[in-house]
């Protein structure tokens, strides 16, 4: 016992002692931005400098400040800087080609799947997206990509992961809809996901933040690409749902909700819910409730566009077809109603459904139905950042925050299909992309 005691208080001292070092300071980034963005929602700053070390941002000046003697820089001022974007509803695990998932689901493990999402997360990060919340992947799988990313292994965005969506035995989330007996019972015994009752619930969420989840998601309603008929209605009760956000919320997670038909929208509100997911079927009552509870509408344009193609080409099941057409004839309307009645919205696009690395395809989409371009970069930045509980490190670049930076040719407030090009892109310091062409990572020096 001495001597475990003598290693323990010798280990003790040395972490003390370690944490006591100064962390050494990198050498400065200067960079020159033509026309600065920082706090989307306002109006642009003209040539500015922003000044970067260790992965922070530490000024930001007026003008084209000259880099001191050990300092680099970085020449954007034939450039439009902003913050990097923030994808609130992204799946890095599903496949773009529908077809060949699909085929081959049954023949693949779960490191195939993995490398699937390491290249989409690669993708996702040189498209400009820094940030993404992954609204449903398996739960090792997902966190284990998370880590390789934090740790500069692979190239990727900050991934915030729900794992498991929660979900009712039958509904939207649960993967034994449709497959054959042999396939359902392998897939039951690993769904710690699926929940009935408010006790089992409470269950269901303790087991994906135990698994590693940094929020919760659950389904309130049917969903379009679940293998199972029974249309886009409610699915849990009340006391389901109430019992799910306050585990989440006295866990310290938010609650993100895929919710479709208007009465699984508006129970999910008024449980607490931190945003809606979707929103296909919101109405002027709906719209009520969004304003009272403070709640983020989340509104994924692309993902009914891209549901119903894939559905009417026949690479998704028979069973898909008649709710992507509901959901894709009535999503545009609604989303347009509560943009103009002043609901708050987070950028979100449900990519894996849409392809990886088309994100920003989204921006076209919310300014179509009625934002500015400056309030749908806001959404993906400011409002992002809020609604993730990470304002104080994102979604503006201001000193103390995150030096996530991207640049395009032109400015977006003016078209806002630039945000489709990025031709930089820096991550928490580190560039990504320089003049549209992939840099080394990880990063040379």
């Amino acid at each position: 016992m001495r001597i475990l005691g003598g290693v323990a208080a010798s280990l003790s001292l040395f972490a003390a002692a370690a944490a006591a070092q100064p962390a050494v300071e990198q050498p400065a980034t200067y960079i020159h931005a033509g026309a600065l963005l920082d706090r989307p929602g306002q109006a642009p700053r003209g040539p500015s400098t922003l000044i970067v070390r260790n992965g922070r941002i530490e000024a930001v000046e007026s003008g084209f400040a000259a880099p001191p003697q050990g300092a680099s820089l970085i020449d954007l001022k034939d450039q439009f800087v902003l913050p990097g974007l923030i994808d609130m509803h992204v799946h890095l695990f599903s496949d773009d080609d529908k077809a060949r998932e699909r085929m081959e689901e049954i023949n693949r493990d779960i490191e195939d799947n993995l490398l699937i999402a390491v290249d989409n997360a690669r993708r996702t990060l040189e498209a400009g997206f820094t940030t993404v919340r992954d609204l449903g992947s398996e739960a090792r799988s997902i966190t284990s990509l998370r880590d390789a990313i934090n740790a500069g292994t692979i190239p990727g965005p900050t991934v915030v992961p729900a794992a498991r969506m929660v979900s009712i035995t039958g509904g939207h989330g649960d993967s034994t809809n449709g497959v054959n007996r042999d396939a359902a019972r392998a897939a039951a015994e690993r769904a710690t996901n699926l929940c009935d009752g408010p006790d089992d619930c409470r269950r269901a969420v303790r087991a994906q933040i135990g698994a590693g989840a940094e929020v919760i998601k659950f389904a309130a309603t049917g969903g379009v690409l679940s293998n199972v008929s029974g249309g886009l209605g409610r699915h849990m009760t009340d006391a389901e749902m109430s019992a799910i956000v306050e585990t989440a919320h006295e866990l310290g997670r938010k609650v993100a909700v895929h919710a479709h038909g208007k009465a699984g929208i508006d129970a999910a509100l008024q449980a607490g819910v931190d945003s809606i997911e979707h929103g296909t079927y919101v109405d002027a009552g709906s719209i009520a409730l969004f304003k009272k509870t403070g709640a983020y509408l989340t509104p994924t344009m692309l993902a009914p566009r891209a549901a119903l193609a894939q559905a009417r080409s026949g690479v998704l099941p028979p069973a898909i077809l008649p709710k992507a057409e509901d959901a894709a004839a009535a999503a545009f309307a609604n989303h347009k109603a509560a943009i103009a009645a002043g609901v708050k919205i987070a950028f979100g696009t449900d990519t894996g459904v849409s392809a990886h690395g088309d994100n920003a395809q989204e921006f076209a989409l919310m300014v179509e139905a009625g934002m500015s371009p400056n309030e749908a970069i806001k959404a993906a930045t400011v409002n992002a950042a809020d609604l993730l509980g990470r304002a104080d490190r994102l979604g503006t670049l201001e000193p103390g925050k995150d030096a996530d930076i991207i640049a395009v040719a032109k400015s977006p407030l003016a078209d806002v299909t630039e945000l489709e090009r990025p031709t930089f892109v820096m991550k928490r310091g580190a560039p990504i992309k320089v003049d549209g062409r992939r840099q080394p990572f990880p990063p040379e020096g």
